[in-house]
């Protein structure tokens, strides 16, 4: 069984308290995003680009039981490991845990204060697409167990 939201995001920032430097933590923010799972040729589309992002984001959602499982894939390096940080986090949770989720590993690790305005702005698409997912698919899910 897979952590919860809130143990992984623990697990992330416990990582991210190693570094001391931020050039550090981009790095880590960059393997991150080559630890990625590849997300299937035909989802790089425009049907599943974020939009709102400064370079290309691509995210596939797929309701697996009431787990909801992403996978995703960006044309920038830090944009991947950003998009590599909330896969980690969310994919394999729980739709309704998923529209619920506090993402606070965000702030305790300084990620946004670390970003440019616009690769801010593209986090929080991220986060929101994310969290629409997991809305429709909750949805759908009550709907089945009516």
């Amino acid at each position: 069984m897979k952590p919860g939201i809130d143990a992984i995001q623990d697990e992330i920032i416990e990582e991210f308290s190693m570094f001391d430097e931020w050039m550090e933590k981009y790095e880590y923010i960059i393997d991150m995003g080559k630890s990625l799972p590849a997300i299937a040729a035909e989802y790089k589309d425009e049907d599943h680009e974020i939009k709102g992002c400064q370079s290309k984001v691509w995210l596939h959602a797929a309701l697996n039981g009431e787990r909801v499982e992403f996978t995703a894939d960006s044309d920038a390096v830090i944009t991947k490991g950003i998009i590599g940080l909330l896969v980690r986090v969310l994919s394999g949770q729980p739709a309704s845990e998923i529209v619920n989720a506090n993402l606070y590993f965000i702030d305790k690790i300084g990620l946004k204060e670390h970003l440019s305005p616009n690769r801010s702005n593209g986090l929080a698409s991220m986060v929101k697409q994310m969290k629409m997912y997991g809305y429709v698919f909750d949805g759908k899910i009550k709907s089945e167990n009516v």
